[in-house]
């Protein structure tokens, strides 16, 4: 693995094209590399974009951010535009088996004006019916950089992985070995290297939010409030200002991403924010502190940012800004808060004014709780005692003729908390009882601020 450790942050490596080209199957399957379980549930938060590969890069998929009725989304061209300005080395994606257009030719000019490394991705090449590379050839992309490649299959992705690892190193931003990784997807990571002891590592702390919430305030508060500020850095080549604090003889490192904004190009929602980098930074943190304005309604892109921090399985908290200037009743804001945010019953408020300091230490408490809860274990036989319980007290509903049955319960994984339940039919456990179980859980185990995951499998009758 090509690691280099003066580097704290991982490169960017993006996927832009039009839809349907697959870019999102080439992410999951460069990132089920790692992968064991993968599991989708429904529930409020949704599909990730963004992947830790190898723990060498940061992939995202420009294809997960295509709804431009969001609040969380722009325009596709507003979003090639992010991931090209973002990103370390681009990778332009196209169905193998069709002739490029005009729409196809613009990405790949944008790309190549960018001046930075431009891959050029012929996905789909398992159907049998890929064009001649001499077809693409007109984009301008160079012939070395050019690869056939199936998401179904993996063709071509480790030659494609190897060629990124090379142009990394050569151009000076080779990733570093992060600790702590998560699953990127609903997923448990069972595979590659041994994790490295969290106490002697930087926990990384990430502050979210939309424009003019408040977050440069808080960054600047936080690091006043430190024991001893270990470094600072600005402007990196992700519009990141990171500063490192000692607290109570742990290192936190605060990522700062007030700077997600272009000034005077866009005007409201994700216009006057990159959710790119945004992605980024959740993925790279332990914990993310979703920032709210306590003067503005709460908005769908408040909850969408916490659903993908939720996803990316990273402690979180709620931090309330501007308490200072605060008209409304405070308990109003609470139950406004738990009304908006009823997805996040675990995840902790904090009531803060940069201006006064209020609470601002507390963020410091709370990351290091947060973080410890990330890695905790539970023991196999009070899983099971929760299981059984849960089970004798609300026993789970079936079709007319069949029952799901729930056998037993272990912890598969860490950061965050991942749990497996086996059993007979599962598939036909209603999404009301597995938030019942989680809830039940949670009342012996709090985990205040992680999210916990569950995976279920049916094992062969006996």
């Amino acid at each position: 693995m090509w690691y280099n450790k003066t580097m704290s942050n991982l490169p960017i490596v993006a996927l832009i094209g039009q839809t349907n080209a697959g870019k999102s199957s080439i992410l999951n399957r460069m990132a089920r590399k790692n992968i064991a379980i993968v599991a989708r549930e429904e529930g409020t938060t949704r599909d990730n974009v963004v992947a830790t590969i190898d723990d060498a890069f940061i992939l995202i998929d420009t294809a997960g951010l295509k709804d431009p009725t969001d609040d969380f989304e722009a325009s596709i061209q507003d979003q090639i535009n992010d991931a090209i300005d973002a990103a370390d080395v681009i990778l332009v994606t196209l169905d193998s088996t069709k002739y490029f257009d005009q729409k196809d030719a613009k990405i790949a000019k944008d790309a190549l004006k960018s001046k930075k490394p431009v891959f050029l991705v012929l996905n789909k090449c398992d159907l049998g019916e890929s064009l001649p590379v001499t077809e693409f050839r007109a984009l301008g992309i160079a012939p070395e950089n050019i690869y056939y490649t199936s998401a179904t299959t993996g063709q071509g992705l480790s030659e494609l992985k190897k060629s990124l690892g090379t142009i990394l190193l050569r151009d000076g931003v080779a990733p570093a070995r992060r600790h702590g990784r998560s699953a990127p997807h609903t997923s448990v990571v069972t595979s590659g290297s041994p994790q490295e002891d969290s106490s002697q590592t930087p926990l990384k702390l990430a502050l979210i939010g939309r424009p003019n919430v408040g977050k440069s305030s808080l960054f600047n508060a936080l690091g006043k409030k430190q024991q001893a500020i270990v470094s600072s850095r600005q402007g990196t080549t992700r519009d990141v200002n990171r500063v490192t604090v000692k607290y109570k003889g742990r290192e936190l490192e605060i990522l700062d991403t007030a700077g997600l904004r272009r000034p005077g190009k866009r005007e409201v929602g994700i216009e006057k924010f990159s959710a790119i980098r945004s992605l980024a930074a959740i993925e790279e943190a332990d914990v993310c502190a979703l920032l709210v304005d306590s003067t503005e309604p709460h908005s769908k892109l408040d909850q969408a940012l916490a659903g993908q921090i939720v996803e990316a399985g990273k402690g979180i908290m709620v931090i309330v800004t501007k308490t200072d200037i605060l008209e409304m009743d405070t308990n109003e804001l609470l139950d406004d808060l738990e009304r908006d945010f009823d997805f996040l019953p675990y995840a902790p408020v904090v009531l803060t004014s940069s201006e006064t300091g209020q609470n601002v230490t507390k963020l410091f408490e709370l990351a290091l709780e947060i973080n410890e809860n990330r890695h905790q274990k539970v023991k196999t036989s009070d899983l099971n005692a929760i299981l059984n319980e849960a089970i004798i007290s609300h026993p789970p509903a079936g079709l007319k003729n069949t029952r799901p049955k729930p056998k037993y319960i272990v912890q598969t994984d860490i950061c965050p908390p991942w749990f497996v339940v086996h059993g007979h039919d599962l598939k036909l456990l209603h999404w009301s009882w597995k938030r019942f179980l989680e809830r039940k859980l949670r009342e012996k185990f709090p985990l205040v601020g992680t999210p916990i995951k569950f995976s279920y499998r049916d094992d062969k009758k006996d």
